[in-house]
């Protein structure tokens, strides 16, 4: 969004409602580029999906050192000129292999240096609360107007 000051031109509960008001917009020929969908009153939210333990650990680690160990065995492979090809695979397997041993290992050993603190796995996201569909000043009264129609229509999940 540029540095213009902007005005909020609708509010919304989900992110889907705010996509159909920006939808909506882009389909009266309203400029979009000028319009931003804003997340107020972010709250970080972590779920916790089970428990870690050494096992689960070493494999953690051995899924984050098989895709930098096939990378890296597959580039050194297409550097053997005589058979590019079988080496390049060849290569990309030992580097498979290899990348999840040493991951595995770094699993277990960084699991252990923690000392039985945070024995959990965990992902993280951020939700808002509710979405702002924004618009840059100089359009914001046009683009309410043009959602006129979409309010009356889809009931009161969105407001200026």
């Amino acid at each position: 969004m540029t540095e213009q000051p902007h005005r909020a031109v609708a509010s919304c509960k989900t992110y889907e409602e705010a996509e159909r008001v920006v939808d909506h917009l882009s389909d009266q020929g309203f400029p979009v580029e000028r319009v931003a969908i804003i997340g107020q009153d972010v709250r970080m939210v972590e779920q916790v999906t089970g428990r870690m333990d050494y096992g689960r650990a070493a494999l953690h680690g051995a899924a984050s050192g098989a895709l930098p160990g096939v990378l890296i065995g597959w580039l050194f492979g297409l550097v053997n000129w005589l058979d590019p090809v079988v080496s390049a695979l060849l290569l990309a397997v030992y580097g498979l292999i290899f990348g999840a041993i040493v991951g595995a290992l770094f699993g277990v050993l960084l699991h252990a240096l923690q000392g039985g603190r945070r024995d959990f796995a965990s992902l993280s996201s951020l939700q808002p609360s509710r979405y702002e569909v924004v618009a840059d000043e100089a359009v914001a009264d046009e683009a309410v107007r043009l959602l006129g129609p979409l309010r009356t229509a889809g009931g009161d999940s969105t407001r200026t």
